[in-house]
């Protein structure tokens, strides 16, 4: 028999398909007239920065940045080296088919080269995932690997499932499965976005890994719930409004722009491509008042969406930073183009 992954298709399942799909034709719109190649590499730089803040990585954008463009970082090797490997791994996505365990195999050879001792292999030893000293999730057995991710990639090749569904499904699977001794996590981001990039190209530029780590603790929720469930729909449901939420933030065009205070365009200029503390905000506006900062530029920056934090859960945290949000990226990048 034919290997179905588990999920019920919920109400909100077909609702939230409904809404991207309408999203789709504006994004397409936008991306076509706005996504230069200069913003495109920054939008793929977002992905990566998010994908292994996930997993711990502490390099900021600005630091994947710099890697990225081959400049001396002070950082942990470890960290660095991963940064290039996603770099690497993200760029030669042109190459590879979503149902391929070839493909598969070669992606996280690349994405784990010089990381684990047999990177593009399929782990042979047992492996749970722990939250602090919690056991969240038993993987099968790795000698029920190889059959049970040949069974999914026949899935994939085979499945009439709109590509938002399926691609969340992979997502979930591989997470389930945990195919690999390290890397699962980032592996299901990659291919996710490969599933999507399959079906709409353009797709392979939004950072949705940016609004995942927005909600980490609620990523890690809903994958456990789906395991209590033996059913996929709680994560489906996650994944399919991150994917919305990072269309409508990419939505957020220049098309607003002239509603922009002057005071807050001078302090998306400051930030650029980096990540600034509200002090270091201050100093590079010229600032020593810091009411005055905060009611004519910081708040009406956030308000407008234009600047996310670094911390999002915690907005008092001493080491918060801003950065520019994908709207604001946008407006900067046409403006400076003009």
């Amino acid at each position: 028999m034919n290997y179905q992954p588990p999920y019920t298709i919920t109400p909100a399942i077909l609702n939230l398909v409904a809404e991207i799909s309408e999203l789709i034709g504006r994004y397409t719109i936008l991306a076509e007239q706005n996504l230069t190649p200069r913003l495109r590499r920054e939008n793929r730089i977002r992905t990566i920065q998010a994908s292994l803040a996930i997993e711990n990585n502490t390099l900021t954008l600005e630091q994947v940045t710099a890697v990225i463009d081959g400049k001396r970082v002070l950082g942990l090797p470890r960290e660095i080296q991963e940064v290039r490997n996603a770099f690497a791994a993200y760029e030669a996505m042109d190459n590879w088919h979503p149902a391929s365990e070839a493909d598969l195999l070669v992606a996280h050879g690349l994405l784990m080269s010089m990381l684990v001792d047999q990177p593009g292999v399929f782990r042979s030893g047992g492996v749970g995932i722990f939250r602090g000293e919690h056991l969240v999730h038993m993987a099968p057995p790795a000698d029920r690997v190889p059959y049970l991710m040949v069974d999914l990639l026949d899935w994939l090749k085979r499945s009439e499932e709109h590509p938002l569904i399926s691609s969340c499904l992979f997502h979930y699977e591989l997470e389930f499965i945990h195919p690999f001794a390290d890397g699962n996590g980032r592996m299901g981001r990659l291919w996710q976005t490969l599933i999507l990039r399959q079906w709409k190209p353009l797709l392979g530029y939004l950072p949705v890994e940016t609004i995942i780590r927005e909600r980490q603790n609620e990523y890690d929720r809903v994958l456990a719930e789906a395991d209590e469930r033996a059913d996929a729909a709680p994560f489906v449901e996650f994944m399919l409004q991150a994917l919305r939420d990072a269309m409508r933030e990419a939505g957020d065009t220049d098309q607003v722009s002239d509603q922009v205070s002057d005071q807050v365009k001078m302090l998306l200029e400051a930030i650029g491509n980096s990540e600034l503390s509200g002090s270091e905000l201050m100093n590079a506006l010229g600032f020593s008042h810091r009411p005055t900062f905060r009611a004519n530029y910081l708040n009406p920056a956030m308000e407008g969406g234009w600047l996310d934090r670094t911390q999002p859960g915690s907005p008092r945290s001493p080491t918060q930073r801003y950065r520019l949000s994908a709207k604001a990226r946008i407006w900067l990048q046409t403006r400076n183009e003009e």
